[in-house]
């Protein structure tokens, strides 16, 4: 690899998130998802890669269009399942989980090692419904992870609230 992509790939881990997001419209002409740092800044390091040396070839782009087809995701890796059936260990950090519970809306975020609720991290879903309903739940039942509970999963934090 040079030096000056070695650079520019440095630069991305420095750069503040507003002009992370701004490289990301340059580069795709579009605003980026409602993804985190992380992923924003892993999405460009191989933009950026790909552009100075090339990207995969197509039978290997098809083939792995079809297996994220078959395991639930699109082509750039977001999970396509419906709630209810996307599981904890396919949420990206980030994901923002809602439940409506007693007529309150509760917001759990998932974080790399757990969860934060109200503020406070968390180690387990399980937890955090205890919490909001005083009694044991399996959480993510209550979350609607699992076939019990009601609950909507918006991908990469909490847009508009």
């Amino acid at each position: 690899m040079d030096n000056d992509i070695i650079r520019e790939l440095a630069t991305l881990e420095k750069l503040p998130f507003k002009e992370l997001k701004q490289r990301w419209c340059d580069a795709f002409g579009a605003e980026p998802p409602g993804y985190n740092r992380i992923f924003l800044t892993k999405r460009l390091s191989y933009h950026i890669q790909e552009q100075a040396y090339g990207g995969i070839s197509e039978p290997t782009r098809a083939k792995l269009s079809r297996l994220l087809k078959t395991e639930g995701y699109d082509e750039i890796g977001r999970p396509t399942a419906t709630p209810g059936t996307l599981s904890p260990e396919t949420m990206v950090q980030g994901t923002v989980l809602v439940r409506h519970f007693n007529e309150k809306r509760y917001s759990v975020t998932v974080l790399e090692d757990g969860y934060e609720f109200e503020g406070r991290p968390y180690r387990s879903l399980s937890a955090i419904a205890r919490r909001i309903t005083g009694t044991n739940w399996n959480g993510p039942a209550f979350f609607g992870l699992r076939k019990k509970g009601k609950a909507t999963v918006r991908r990469g934090g909490a847009r508009g609230e």
